[in-house]
């Protein structure tokens, strides 16, 4: 198990439910995906290391869960503004998902 943290760390962090607008693969990477999804109240790039487990066709329109407030970086020269929230068991990858069409893009996650 990780070093536990307290609730106000936890509370700094900002899930949100976000819808993919479009997925396509990384020019200069193998292993990752280009995303774009709608947050409610913006457009953001997601850059995630998806690329072995999802076809970009596989992810268009789905409502994943991602991290809204991470500090943006630079992956083999893409932006990437957030990250994907995914769960592995064993060798696969399972996007955390919202099972409900009529969750609204940018619904906070408590």
């Amino acid at each position: 198990m990780a070093d536990p943290i307290g609730y106000d760390t936890f509370a700094k962090l900002e899930l949100r439910v976000a819808k993919v607008l479009e997925a396509r693969p990384h020019p200069n990477a193998d292993k990752l995906l280009l995303l774009q999804v709608d947050v409610g109240d913006q457009q953001k790039q997601i850059v995630a290391g998806i690329r072995q487990h999802y076809a970009p066709e596989q992810l268009v329109g789905k409502l994943i869960i991602i991290v809204n407030n991470l500090e943006p970086a630079m992956l083999r020269g893409e932006a990437s503004n957030g990250m994907l929230l995914a769960a592995t068991s064993g060798e696969k990858v399972i996007l955390l998902t919202v099972d409900d069409p009529e969750c609204v893009p940018g619904a906070k996650i408590k």
